[in-house]
Order: C-alpha cells, then sequence, then structure tokens
C-alpha cells in the first residue's frame, strides 16, 4: 500500500444544492474506477474542489472513499490549507480515517519565502506516519517549490513522491535528475502522461483519469511494457480530452463528462460556473472520439 504508482484519479466532490456529499455517488464512483483497474484513488484533489469545501465536507468525502476503497487500492488523501497547523491537524485526521498517504497542498493569501514553503511541507510529513505526496502547481500557488527546496524535501523519510503541475515537462526531468531515487514523480494533467513515463515518472495524479480510466490505465501499461509507438498513438487520441478541459474550468469538465456517464455529481461548489450547453456538446464530442 506505500508503492504509490500508477493511475490515480482525482476525484471529484459529488453534492447536491444543499452542499451535502452525495456519497452514494462518490461510492459508486470509486467502485467503477477500481474495476476499471486504477492503481490508487485521491480525494481532495483539484477536482475534488477542496477549495470550495468545509472541514466537514472533506471529511465525508475522504471517509467515503477509504469505505469504498476498502483496502483494494491505495487513497491519497489531499490536504490544504493556509495555515501549517490546520494542515497537520487535517492530515492527522485523514491518517486516523484510514488514508494511505497524503497529497499536501499548500495554500498561500500572502507571498511565502523558500523557508515557510519547505517547513509547512514538512510539518505535515512529520505528524503523520503514512507516505507525503508533495504537489505543486505555479498556475494556482501564489507560492512555488523551487528546485532547491524540492530536493531538500526530498530528503524527509516520508515525503517519497512529487505531484508537479507546471507544464514544463524539463523541471520534472530536472527533479529526477536532482533528487534520484528519493522522490518518484507523478505528472499532472498539464503533462503528456507517456513523456513523463518516458522520463522516469512512476505515474500520474490526473482529473481527467475519472471519466476515461480505462483508456489510462491500458497507456500506463503500454508504457511499462515500453511499447512506445502504441502508446503514442493512444496518446494522441486521449490528448484531446486534456486540450478540452484546459478550455474551461477543470471540475466543471470532470463533473459534465461523469455526469454525460451516468453519475449524479452535481454541478461545481458556487461561485464557479457549470459548463453552457454549448460547451457541454464539446466535452461530449471529444468523449466519443477518445472511446
Amino acid at each position: 500500500m506505500t508503492d504509490f504508482h500508477g493511475v490515480f484519479p482525482y476525484l471529484v466532490s459529488p453534492a447536491d444544492d444543499d452542499g451535502r456529499i452525495r456519497a452514494d455517488v462518490l461510492g459508486r464512483l470509486c467502485g467503477d474506477l477500481i474495476g476499471a483497474g486504477v492503481h490508487g484513488l485521491t480525494p481532495l484533489g483539484s477536482t475534488g474542489e477542496f477549495a470550495y469545501l468545509n472541514r466537514e465536507q472533506r471529511r465525508t468525502v475522504v471517509q467515503t472513499t477509504i469505505d469504498a476503497a476498502a483496502g483494494r487500492v491505495p487513497v491519497v488523501a489531499g490536504v490544504a490549507s493556509t495555515s501549517t497547523a490546520d494542515a497537520v491537524a487535517q492530515a492527522k485526521s485523514y491518517q486516523k480515517l484510514g488514508a494511505n498517504g497524503i497529497l499536501a497542498i499548500l495554500e498561500a493569501y500572502f507571498p511565502l519565502k523558500d523557508a515557510q514553503i519547505e517547513s509547512y511541507f514538512r510539518a505535515i510529513a512529520d505528524a503523520v506516519d503514512i507516505p507525503v505526496v508533495i504537489y505543486t502547481n505555479p498556475q494556482f500557488q501564489r507560492s512555488d517549490l523551487t528546485l532547491d527546496v524540492v530536493a531538500r524535501l526530498a530528503e524527509h523519510p516520508r515525503i517519497q513522491y512529487i505531484k508537479d503541475a507546471s507544464t514544463n515537462t524539463g523541471r520534472l526531468l530536472s527533479i529526477i535528475n536532482r533528487c534520484g531515487g528519493k522522490l518518484k514523480v507523478f505528472a499532472a494533467s498539464a503533462h503528456i502522461p507517456s513523456a513523463v513515463m518516458l522520463i522516469g515518472g512512476v505515474g500520474w495524479m490526473a482529473g481527467p483519469a475519472c471519466v476515461v480510466p480505462k483508456q489510462s490505465v491500458e497507456l500506463y501499461n503500454l508504457c511499462k511494457a515500453h511499447r512506445w509507438d502504441e502508446a503514442m498513438v493512444l496518446q494522441r487520441r486521449m490528448w484531446r480530452l486534456n486540450e478540452a478541459f484546459a478550455r474551461y474550468n477543470l471540475a466543471a469538465c470532470i463533473k459534465t463528462g461523469l455526469a454525460i456517464q451516468g453519475y449524479d455529481v452535481g454541478d461545481p461548489v458556487a461561485p464557479q460556473p457549470a459548463l453552457t450547453a454549448d460547451e457541454r456538446k464539446v466535452i461530449e464530442a471529444v468523449l466519443r472520439d477518445v472511446g
């Protein structure tokens, strides 16, 4: 359970109009994703709208995912806060619920210097006894992790993985070269998964895997088998989904894709907009093409 690799879908957080988490829908989705062969589940990633949920909603999402996984695949729960103390409390709580790992996300209102950024992630890793995946996304984070900070964090015994959403594949190779086997790299939907696997990545944590799990697993297996020509045929077809999602709100796209497939996941949490009818048609067309 502590060797994380492969396809980890960033789960949506289904909710009704009153904000109640639809645990039945989330549980069904988790079961179907496991049946499709995914290697793990990640509640409260970006697609999970962690920034828009209160503490009780987050806890319900994590508990539902753990219950649905039932030990079949690891659950890596997202922890995010502007406060170190709150992040530590979340991490401890999710480990107690049964999470197999923590995805550590830094939110920042005011800019932070390297020392404070590093201390935030260290505090989370110090607080738990399970592996930690550090997450970096310069597009959304006010304070990003530099390569120096990443290298120092890689020395922590529980910080074993990084999920990078920078869109800079060269940065991933720099992390791999610099940190060696101390820090394994997961790609995000902003990267081309097959390219990341080629340079030494171990998989991807991404929202699109929620709507195309079988294809995502197939792509991973082709990459692991070094069947690169076949992998690129599939990758090119699947990349259309990433292109469509990059045009609109990510959570809205994933929720729309799942709704098309029969999951009553609801709209994005306000004030995020739902997709328009024309935007929904774009997602429908891409899903048909991807298969």
